[in-house]
């Protein structure tokens, strides 16, 4: 096997890839799918509480109320403004802060607080602000609470659903560029009949085939990282992450080959892409639904490469606690050579 030729075609299947559809549709799905999830699904799920102020006095509430985490503050001009957004739920709530209050509170008097609530806003969010604005209006008194309240966690803390949605994105990554990329390359190789040209001069089959898994590798080792990095779930360990992605590319990108190699024409390729495709995604369901019986997904291929990238990038742990996750992905992609071996002869027929 010629290295230099191996090298050659991975150049020049990149010099020309992006004028072929399936090229871009596999560099754009997953920054797509990130932007559908993550903006749109994200903030349905965890809708932050929005407070609107009118500080008619220079009241310390409002420079309390800025500071605070987990919140979206705005300031109002006026009360009517308030009013039409908090009816028109562009606000949860809104605090109306009459002149004086300040100094009022820290006199013992009780000056009238105007507190609108949008009918539409979560009850959670309703209880946060109206809790919120007692505690703030307590600072400014400068008295205690009366009682003092100690916060118990029962079971594990939860994962909020923009992150397990980062196993979905990352799964599409890997499929569209280990899985897509490679398979119909070389299929369009075969209808086109370049590959018949290539293999009448000194290129041997296992050359072109080593070519299209290293341009599936390569594209996945980026698609991959990059989709991390854009959902902030590179982790603390970041080149631990990478060895973790370029395991998973190499096993994407032998299955990749294996359709590929398997594939006559682009209509068998649809369809073995689409029926293997929902036998592949399976295990990262059980991310979305974590009460789930866990050992179920260790019947997929593409758990043992999900895994690991779940509990490095995103829970933050090391390689020494995925070291057989990573061995078993290696041994299915050792595995799977010799089914391409006896598979390449249909690539000539």
């Amino acid at each position: 096997m010629s290295i230099k030729r191996v090298l050659r075609m991975v150049f020049k299947d990149f010099s020309v890839g992006p004028r072929k559809p399936f090229f871009i549709w596999a560099l754009l799905m997953p920054f797509a799918l990130t932007l559908v999830l993550q903006f749109a699904f994200g903030s349905l799920f965890e809708p932050k509480p929005r407070l609107g102020l009118v500080d008619l006095g220079s009241s310390n509430i409002t420079v309390a109320a800025q500071e605070l985490d987990g919140f979206e503050v705005s300031l109002v001009g006026d009360v009517d403004r308030l009013k039409e957004l908090v009816e028109n739920h562009d606000l949860d709530a809104g605090l109306v802060l009459s002149p004086g209050f300040d100094d009022a509170v820290r006199d013992g008097e009780k000056p009238v607080l105007e507190f609108y609530i949008s009918g539409e806003s979560l009850a959670a969010n309703r209880i946060i602000i109206a809790v919120t604005a007692i505690e703030m209006i307590r600072e400014v008194e400068d008295s205690e609470a009366p009682v003092q309240v100690e916060t118990v966690y029962f079971g594990e803390e939860g994962l909020p659903i923009s992150i397990r949605l980062v196993p979905v994105i990352v799964f599409y990554a890997l499929a569209m560029s280990g899985i897509w990329v490679p398979s119909s390359s070389l299929v369009e190789e075969k209808e086109k009949g370049t590959l018949t040209a290539m293999l009448v001069t000194p290129v041997k089959i296992n050359e072109v085939l080593a070519s299209k898994w290293l341009i599936g590798f390569i594209f996945s080792v980026f698609l991959a990282s990059a989709t991390l990095l854009l959902n902030q779930a590179f982790g603390p360990r970041p080149l631990e992450v990478l060895v973790v992605v370029a395991v998973a590319a190499a096993l994407t990108s032998m299955i990749g080959l294996l359709v590929g190699v398997y594939s006559k024409n682009a209509t068998m390729l649809f369809t073995l892409i689409k029926s293997l495709g929902l036998f592949l995604f399976v295990p990262v369901i059980f991310y979305l639904f974590p009460d789930w019986p866990q050992w179920i997904a260790k019947f997929f291929p593409l758990y043992w490469v999900i895994e690991p990238i779940w509990t490095v990038s995103i829970m933050g742990e090391s390689l020494s606690g995925v070291w057989f996750e990573l061995l078993v992905a290696l041994a299915i992609t050792v595995a799977l050579i010799p089914v391409l071996l006896l598979l390449k002869k249909r690539i000539l027929t």
